[in-house]
């Protein structure tokens, strides 16, 4: 399940967090436009519609998708439906510093859920990466100053990360364990489609449910529908293609490193957005969390 990292599987595991930074950036632009949960619908349902002409046929009765379909409907729930929902809630009570360090804590939870779920052996390397690469992910939080993180103070947004983080850890084991056939497995574009078919019928019920609270509500214009655009086709159709395929190849344990990768784009990201300069802690975090893929990567 784990192999040595090649440039190509670096690529697509560097290229899943550069996206989904640019997703966080652009939630948080949009988040006084648009309710959380209509968003995660109207985002995957964007990418439903462009995907499906590529991959409609995998929805035929009879498709390989079927036998298995208890699977591709957990797949889309943890995460389609779960995962972003989460994370756009928690950013419309939680601050972008405790969203972000919630969720730098995914490492930690891939190591545990792959010990207590899937029969995972933690090795020190593994142990001694994630340390090194969360070292690197509270530099760039802490903006190099220490005493901001003692002033932290969990909010309800901070336990939706922490089930949206949790979501995610059990979606990407769950990649590579499959029993599907390989014509499935082996079309990127016919195994999101199975994937984002159910992931749109939970997303959508969970949008119903804000409707019938009254808690929906659009501002529309083209500061959103450019958003919708780019969180539907990046982000979700780019971003996961990438992260499915490096997680087969390097194994989710690895895998689970170069998300930390995230916030230090989302720094540098918002620099050229908002116009904050990056600074001397961002490239010490930079080489922190790289350390920290290296070392679990390749020592044991």
């Amino acid at each position: 399940m784990t192999q040595r990292l090649s440039p190509g599987t670096v690529a697509m595991l560097v290229a899943a967090p550069l996206l989904w930074a640019g997703n966080a950036v652009t939630g948080r632009l949009v988040h006084t436009l648009i309710s959380p949960l209509a968003l995660n619908f109207l985002r995957w349902t964007l990418a439903f519609l462009v995907l499906l002409p590529i991959a409609y046929r995998v929805l035929r009765p009879g498709s390989a998708l079927w036998p298995h379909w208890r699977r591709y409907a957990v797949l889309g729930l943890l995460g389609i439906g779960c995962y972003n929902a989460l994370q756009y809630l928690a950013l419309q009570t939680s601050t972008p510093l405790n969203v972000t360090l919630v969720g730098s804590g995914l490492p930690v939870w891939m190591l545990a859920v792959g010990t207590l779920c899937f029969g995972m052996r933690v090795t020190r390397a593994q142990v001694a990466g994630a340390l090194l690469s969360v070292a690197g992910v509270l530099v760039v939080l802490s903006r190099g100053e220490w005493a901001q993180l003692l002033a932290l103070r969990l909010v309800p947004g901070d336990i939706y990360m922490v089930l949206a983080t949790i979501a995610w850890a059990f979606y990407s084991w769950l990649l590579v364990r499959t029993a599907e056939p390989t014509a499935l497995r082996g079309d990127w574009a016919a195994f999101l489609m199975a994937q984002m078919a159910f992931g749109l019928a939970w997303s959508g019920a969970f949008a119903a449910g804000e409707w019938g609270l009254g808690l929906t509500h659009a501002t529309w214009g083209w500061p959103l529908a450019a958003a919708l655009a780019f969180i539907a086709l990046g982000p979700a159709l780019l971003a996961y293609r990438c992260w499915g395929m490096g997680v087969q190849r390097a194994g989710p344990a690895v895998a689970g490193f170069f998300i930390n990768l995230t916030p230090l784009f989302a720094a540098l990201l918002s620099a050229l957005v908002l116009g904050e300069l990056p600074h001397l802690y961002h490239g010490a975090a930079f080489v922190l969390i790289v350390a920290g893929i290296v070392v679990s990567s390749r020592g044991r």
